[in-house]
């Protein structure tokens, strides 16, 4: 009887092992590892314009992954755009399937204490986008609606800070992504979707939809670039760049590139 009971903790033991992730081995010099590697991974969700997305031709562009091209270029590495599940992003970099997030990636306190951030390379608000023929002006009017938002994201993040606009609305419904949710409220499935303000100024502008972004936002934040706790020296160094491309005009213009203007607030 103890040696079946033995076999059966033994057997549980080695299945949820088999079920762990295992995490990246601590290195001494990230930086002197990810060149040895040659290759600068980031992780990002390939739905999130214009900072990283997929064009009419299926390849992964955007303001973000520019930027991160021109970092893995004078760090003399190749660049590869890793498309992640946004809900599981703090384990694809735990266990080394990425090098970073690197995708309109907002810096909280709770994301600062499991993570290692750079300092903000771009301001940004969480927004709140209705139809034009909703009759809803402003955060009050969502009272009793029914609003959606990507899973994971910060727009949860926001609104669960904001506890009385939340116990307002009728329900939340969760989506893996703001171009799904933003589809969902082309059609009514919702009456409003809280989403970054950089990403639904950009994908009104570029779809034409009949949205409005109300005025009032839910919070003001900024974006980052996210590492593993372990290894801020890589982290200053990618910053140091970025820094350096701001200096040399290098940031500015692919801004203009992406929204007409040099929005970035690096140093």
């Amino acid at each position: 009887m103890k040696k079946i009971a033995f076999a059966i903790v033994l057997a549980a033991s080695m299945l949820t092992l088999l079920g762990c992730k295992k995490q990246k081995t601590e290195v001494s010099d990230p930086v002197a590892e990810l060149k040895s590697r040659g290759v600068f991974v980031i992780g990002l969700d390939d739905s999130f314009p214009p900072l990283g997305y997929r064009n009419d031709d299926n390849e992964i562009v955007g303001y973000d992954i520019d930027l991160a091209k021109e970092v893995a270029s004078r760090l003399g590495v190749a660049f590869k755009a890793q498309p992640i599940d946004w809900d599981a992003k703090e384990m694809e970099l735990e266990t080394g399937k990425i090098d970073c997030i690197w995708n309109g990636f907002t810096i909280t306190e709770d994301r600062k204490a499991a993570l290692s951030f750079t300092e903000a390379y771009l301001n940004n608000a969480q927004v709140v986008v209705v139809r034009n023929d909703s009759g809803i002006s402003s955060l009050a009017d969502m009272a009793g609606k029914k609003i959606g938002l990507q899973r994971g994201s910060s727009a949860q993040e926001a609104v669960d800070g904001n506890p009385d606009f939340s116990a307002s609305l009728a329900e939340i419904v969760m989506f893996r992504d703001n171009i799904t949710a933003l589809n969902d409220l082309d059609i009514g499935g919702v009456d409003g979707v809280v989403m970054d303000s950089v990403v639904a100024n950009y994908s009104i502008a570029q779809t034409k939809k009949p949205f409005t972004v109300l005025s009032e936002a839910l919070s003001n934040e900024a974006y980052g670039v996210g590492f593993r706790k372990t290894e801020p020296k890589l982290r200053d160094e990618v910053y140091n760049i970025l820094k350096e491309m701001k200096a040399d005009g290098t940031v500015a213009g692919i801004s203009t590139k992406w929204f007409g203007k040099d929005i970035s607030v690096i140093e």
